[in-house]
């Protein structure tokens, strides 16, 4: 059948094969400002946008002035969106009276820091979600909140992915675009058009969108219960796309029947997640005017999805000796509309992009999966992560791999004509640094931290109290929460109660940590290049496309990982794979 896990991969492979070339070749004329269908039509609009925001669009910018404006951009939308979740009891389109004594009693009060950790995580495109959405968030909240976010940060991550190729492509110019214009661009351009059609083919396939008040309704059993309604094909949509947003309108994602109802809309919402980070290594290529560095990337990008998913769907079939049902796999906090595979794939998609959205509890998984799961997060993003931060980050590993092979046959290192020097390494460097000691350090911090129970930091006392499992499960549970916070994904491992003040500031602190240390890192390399003269290829320059170059990344970016985290992981994963094993059960 179609739907078995193999055939899902194929079929999901085959779609971004089929979008990744029209994509990516519509994007590189966005950026490169050439005319396109869309641009005759929205051309008054984009003039009318420069107009009302004071902007020159002929006029480029420095990389210090363009990483300026990013965080200048990006600061703005979190005191607004901090702001507006604080206010929300006060605004219209707010039937269930969030932030107002009239709230239902299981209402998840807006207190100061969650509100900042929300902002700071939809700013981020992390979108980390330690409430339920649907029991915190007003349709107004929804909407001008986390759906404009959606936008606004897929925005900017394509923005600062255009700005990186610019680099490349460039010589001898002290430029690498303006930010607006790219902001612009992007916005209008590439996610409304798309984001509007993914909504609609959602509605079709049964995701629902309205504002109408949530029902209560007497179950079968005779119970009362509420049943949520609410915007969410439109917010889905931007969400899956900017595949850089995890959080879904409801507390289960896209586990939920209204966000995800058939296996039909879970391989539309995977391909969502991927198309535009699997297009952008297209848009690299023509961008650069070398097309085989672009099937080269994604190549990398696509071995790296395919061999995680066989491994989690192979680790789902195993035989769990805690679980006494026989065949069919682990169904263990999977939903049966999806089975083994699917989830098993979907787990992988998300947790390799940037896209935190899940369909199936990440913590019911066997631990060889919660391994591949870890791996995806903590190797950066870089298998088609986000709508541009995947490219970043992939081609930050990309100079890493030339410097290493530099390094071996005694030759300065460069990658597309443009010598990889100290000034770039060092760059490299410091995302990699300021990227992995966060979740090493908050992780082990959130291991040690011991409040008093009922003091204001953490309620329940201990840190490692808000975990639901004990040993190597409960630590994966924490370091998970980390590595999803710094890698702005969104997704979490479940069992670990992180609405309190001590995990709301640090995460939130680490998610900041994990866009802008790679952001401004990333946008100075692509500054120092911009400026450098093109090299005349030779017989000893490394060629960056082929089988040999792919091997040389795909064998860099495993062994920077398992170098930077292996011990981490040996605590967590790995040590509950053989206790489980042994038959050792963790309390």
């Amino acid at each position: 059948m179609i739907w078995t896990g193999a055939g899902q991969i194929i079929v999901l492979v085959a779609l971004l094969l089929l979008v990744t070339k029209p994509l990516g070749s519509y994007m590189a004329k966005v950026f490169s400002g050439k005319i396109t269908f869309l641009s005759n039509l929205l051309l008054p609009l984009e003039r009318l946008t420069y107009r009302l925001a004071g902007v020159d669009p002929t006029v480029e910018q420095r990389w210090t002035i363009y990483a300026g404006a990013c965080l200048s951009f990006c600061t703005v939308g979190f005191l607004i969106f901090y702001v507006l979740l604080r206010m929300q009891g006060m605004l219209p389109l707010n039937p269930q009276h969030f932030g107002t004594p009239q709230a239902p009693p299981n209402a998840v009060p807006m207190t100061p820091d969650l509100a900042f950790n929300i902002a700071v995580s939809f700013m981020t495109g992390t979108s980390w979600q330690s409430y339920p959405g649907e029991m915190t968030l007003s349709y107004l909240t929804q909407m001008m909140g986390v759906v404009a976010h959606s936008f606004a940060s897929a925005a900017v991550a394509m923005a600062i992915a255009a700005a990186m190729i610019r680099g490349f492509a460039r010589e001898k110019s002290r430029t690498i675009g303006y930010f607006w214009v790219d902001l612009t661009r992007a916005t209008l351009y590439v996610l409304l058009p798309r984001s509007f059609v993914g909504g609609l083919i959602l509605c079709s396939l049964g995701v629902i969108q309205n504002v109408k008040p949530y029902r209560e309704v007497t179950t079968v059993e005779g119970t009362r219960q509420v049943i949520a309604n609410g915007p969410v094909a439109s917010q889905e949509s931007i969400k899956l796309l900017s595949a850089a947003d995890g959080g879904g309108f409801f507390n289960a994602n896209s586990a939920h029947p209204y966000e995800n109802p058939t296996p039909v809309s879970n391989m539309f919402e995977m391909f969502l997640i991927l198309a535009i980070p699997a297009a952008m290594t297209y848009t690299f290529g023509r961008m650069v005017g070398d097309q085989r560095q672009g099937w080269t990337l994604f190549a990398v990008m696509a071995a790296l999805l395919i061999c995680g998913s066989g491994i989690i769907a192979w680790g789902e079939q195993q035989h769990h000796p805690a679980l006494t049902a026989v065949g069919g796999g682990n169904m263990e906090g999977k939903e049966v509309r999806f089975g083994v595979d699917a989830s098993a794939l979907f787990s992988a998609v998300s947790t390799a992009s940037s896209d935190g959205a899940i369909n199936s509890q990440h913590a019911s998984f066997a631990p060889i999966s919660g391994l591949v799961q870890l791996f995806n997060l903590t190797s950066g993003e870089l298998i088609f992560g986000g709508a541009g931060t995947g490219l970043v980050s992939m081609i930050l590993m990309v100079a890493l791999t030339v410097f290493i092979a530099g390094l071996m046959v005694g030759r300065t290192p460069e990658y597309l004509g443009k010598k990889i020097e100290a000034k770039e390494m060092k760059m490299v460097m410091l995302s990699y640094v300021a990227t992995s000691v966060p979740i090493l350090v908050f992780t082990a911090a959130s291991v040690l931290v011991h409040f008093h129970p009922g003091s204001y930091w953490n309620p329940p006392g201990a840190a490692t109290a808000n975990i639901a499992n004990g040993g190597p499960h409960g630590f994966t549970e924490i370091l998970y929460a980390n590595a999803s916070a710094v890698a702005t994904n969104g997704a979490a491992f479940a069992g670990l109660n992180a609405n309190t003040p001590w995990f709301n500031l640090v995460l939130g602190l680490e998610m900041l940590m994990g866009r802008f240390l790679v952001i401004i890192p990333a946008l100075a390399i692509a500054g120092s290049l911009a400026r450098k003269q093109r090299m005349v290829a030779t017989s000893g320059t490394l060629p960056t496309h082929g089988p040999l170059f792919f091997a040389l990344l795909i064998g860099a970016i495993v062994l920077v990982t398992a170098l930077t985290f292996l011990p981490a992981l040996a605590l967590g994963p790995i040590a509950e794979h053989f206790a489980m094993r042994s038959g050792t059960i963790f309390r």
